[in-house]
């Protein structure tokens, strides 16, 4: 109790400007349906599933967009997208602090989800200079108020130069790749950032040459990280790049990889060994690798932005014939109002229960996503999945509904019916000890006042993950203050 009364007395009375960042970060559902409604009307080009996403290409697309002949409601996304990446991308020092607290954490981790345990502070510094950008997080989070599990959480520290048409960095990024708003199969937030050195594409504009510039506007993004964390193959190496394109209007492609690779047990010749692309019953490599192939399609329908989306991953080289395909299916409306921004509705399906091909859906390998037979760790950092938070053999409906009023502020509402585990995965589930089918709901508020965000969330379901049994409510508030 005294550390939350502390924390909130700190939040209140602290007050400054925005903090700095060459990207359009993982964790803002509000931001993130504005640059897909400009997606969807045209307005920018459709490379919109690749986050954190970078400021210049974004803003350099609307700066270049016409505007006159787009709806009130297009025209209000584009004005707000350009006002917050202005305020991101501006010159100086800047420092935020970011405070929450929740009776139990969400066990459905989405692209806006708020904090891992029961408590955590983080104060950051950041500073921007020409095409140099660097943040410093400090902070700690706990899963209870006894002080007996405090985690050190260095999360969003960076630093990040701009090399002509690319940006190199370094530091604990988040990454959300793939077109899904609840769920992303190979990488997404569900995990702390692991320690990471990377590349990306700043723009997105065409290639010039001639072959090349068939794909459209383009962007892509590679990145090496370090599995630290207690786990049997320690030091692990984790490598991923994810390539996506816009070769027609309204329709986005992605391709990803991930890979761990090396590690204490396991040989280390990298090279080799990420170019053993086959990995099939009779010719295992020495990897353990993922596919993912993203498809959106974004239009305007009847006067109303809507995006049709999938995901295909797959843990083996052949989507034909020996794959282990798990699948994410969704679609997306974002409905006019008369007031405030659009409303958002989204139905999102996800099956991390793997068939043997992408096309038998019949024909399940229980056990098989996100595990490994020589990394028994699996595709998992610190606890948690690198990407579906069900984590394997789990399916979760997800219908949402999200919009924000005149005065700035944001309203989410979510159902999901989650079927966590099977009886017949015999390697386990990270999130519950026993297979269980939970039914939740959860209302979000976020009031914006001036320099200080505050979230609220109430939650309440019919069941708990094993061994805990039983409806549950959970209540989270997290609040950003700008120092």
């Amino acid at each position: 109790m005294r550390f939350q009364l502390c924390t909130l007395a700190i939040g209140l009375f602290a007050a400054a400007s925005a903090q700095a960042s060459p990207w359009a970060e993982v964790g803002d559902n509000a931001l993130r349906a504005d640059v897909a409604v400009l997606a969807a009307s045209g307005v920018v080009n459709g490379i919109t599933t690749q986050w954190a996403l970078p400021w210049d290409g974004l803003l350099g697309g609307l700066g270049e967009a016409q505007l006159s002949a787009q709806t009130p409601s297009v025209r209000a996304a584009a004005s707000r997208v350009l006002a917050r990446g202005k305020a991101e991308i501006a010159l100086g020092f800047s420092a935020s602090l970011t405070l929450g607290a929740a009776t139990t954490p969400s066990i459905v981790y989405g692209f806006d989800s708020m904090g891992r345990g029961d408590g955590q502070a983080q104060l950051s510094l950041a500073y921007a200079s020409g095409g140099t950008s660097a943040r410093l997080s400090v902070g700690a989070f706990t899963a209870d108020f006894t002080g007996r599990s405090v985690k050190f959480m260095p999360d969003g520290s960076y630093i990040a130069q701009k090399v002509g048409d690319t940006l190199v960095y370094a530091g604990y990024l988040s990454h959300w790749w793939g077109p899904g708003w609840t769920s992303a199969l190979a990488l997404s937030n569900n995990a702390r950032p692991m320690p990471q050195i990377g590349i990306q594409r700043v723009s997105s504009e065409a290639s010039s040459w001639p072959i090349l510039n068939l794909l459209g506007p383009w962007r892509a993004e590679f990145f090496i990280g370090l599995l630290n964390d207690p786990r049997i193959d320690r030091n692990t190496i984790y490598d991923a790049v994810h390539f996506t394109f816009n070769p027609l209007p309204g329709l986005e492609i992605g391709i990803a990889r991930t890979e761990q690779i090396c590690g204490e047990n396991h040989p280390c010749v990298p090279l080799r060994d990420t170019l053993h692309l086959d990995n099939s019953p009779t010719n295992v490599n020495y990897t353990n690798n993922e596919g993912q192939i993203d498809l959106r399609w974004s239009h305007t329908l009847l006067g109303v932005p809507a995006e049709f989306y999938m995901s295909l991953m797959n843990e083996d080289s052949s989507p034909f014939t020996h794959s282990g395909t798990v699948h994410l299916f969704g679609v997306t409306a974002f409905v006019p109002l008369n007031y405030g921004t659009p409303l958002r509705l989204t139905v999102e399906y996800t099956d991390s229960l793997a068939t043997n091909d992408i096309f038998s859906f019949g024909n399940v390998m229980y056990g098989f996503s996100y595990n490994n037979g020589g990394y028994p760790d699996g595709m998992r950092y610190r606890g948690r999945t690198i990407g579906f938070s069900l984590d394997s053999d789990s399916r979760l409906l997800s219908l949402q509904g999200a919009w924000s009023d005149e005065g700035g502020r944001f309203y989410e509402v979510y159902f999901h019916n989650a079927h966590i585990s099977h009886p017949r995965n015999l390697l386990g589930n990270v999130v519950t000890t026993a297979p269980v089918v939970i039914s939740m709901a959860e209302a979000r508020v976020a009031f914006p006042f001036a320099d200080i965000r505050l979230d609220l969330a109430a939650r309440f379901q019919d069941d708990q993950p094993r061994p805990a049994a039983g409806f549950a409510a959970s209540f989270e508030a997290t609040i950003r203050v700008a120092l």
